[in-house]
């Protein structure tokens, strides 16, 4: 009898499981500086997502307890996550959490709506007087200043994983092609259009439930 491949579902947070990217929202409310400008750099391919993130988060003078109470009161969850996130575990599917997101917010708007259980891998945090430290630790335990999402498809991969992507963004473009399925929204369907990539289109987890009946 052949044995059945083991699966991760690897799951981006900012603009996937929330409807808009909850650290643009945070940046917005709290960063004391221009962080809109290094967020062109950033786009504009001129820095690495890591430096990023260093720098704009920097300009965070907020407490934790601040920044996580906007967060919650902001966030709007993609319809169907709840069910997802079962219907992952009832196919023995392992579900991960890869962001470039804050590790702390995204634990705490996973506590806040009652999932437990779901592995989180995104930028470590650090709250300081002089503002925000973040650092992202790839699956090897090494720094990384890019290619994270990347680094954990590259892991799961030499796990044996069958890997079914969720992404939304242009960070999501590179680790998705490398995986075995691609459901995909925002720039990351896009971009995947446009470069002849087999996705699968979804605007809520619904949609992905459905799918994964088959998979």
């Amino acid at each position: 009898m052949i044995e059945k491949m083991k699966t991760v579902v690897q799951c981006d947070f900012d603009g996937t499981v929330t409807e808009e990217d909850v650290s643009f929202m945070l940046l917005d409310a709290c960063a004391r500086g221009n962080w809109r400008q290094i967020l062109k750099q950033y786009q504009d391919g001129k820095i690495t997502v890591g430096r990023f993130n260093t720098e704009a988060f920097a300009m965070v003078k907020a407490s934790k307890e601040r920044l996580l109470e906007i967060a919650k009161s902001k966030v709007k969850i993609r319809p169907g996550f709840h069910k997802f996130v079962e219907a992952c575990r009832v196919k023995g599917f392992r579900l991960v959490i890869v962001s470039n997101g804050l590790d702390c917010y995204i634990e705490e708007i996973l506590k806040d709506i009652g999932i437990k259980g779901v592995e989180v891998f995104a930028a470590q945090t650090e709250f300081k007087p002089d503002g925000l430290e973040v650092q992202y630790t790839g699956p090897d335990g090494v720094h990384l200043d890019a290619g994270f999402k990347d680094a954990y498809v590259d892991f799961f991969l030499k796990k044996g994983y069958r890997i079914i992507y969720i992404g939304n963004g242009t960070s999501d473009i590179l680790p998705a092609k490398q995986s075995h399925y691609i459901f995909a929204t925002g720039d990351l369907l896009s971009k995947c259009k446009k470069t002849k990539v087999n996705c699968i289109p979804f605007t809520d987890f619904n949609e992905i439930v459905r799918a994964l009946e088959s998979m």
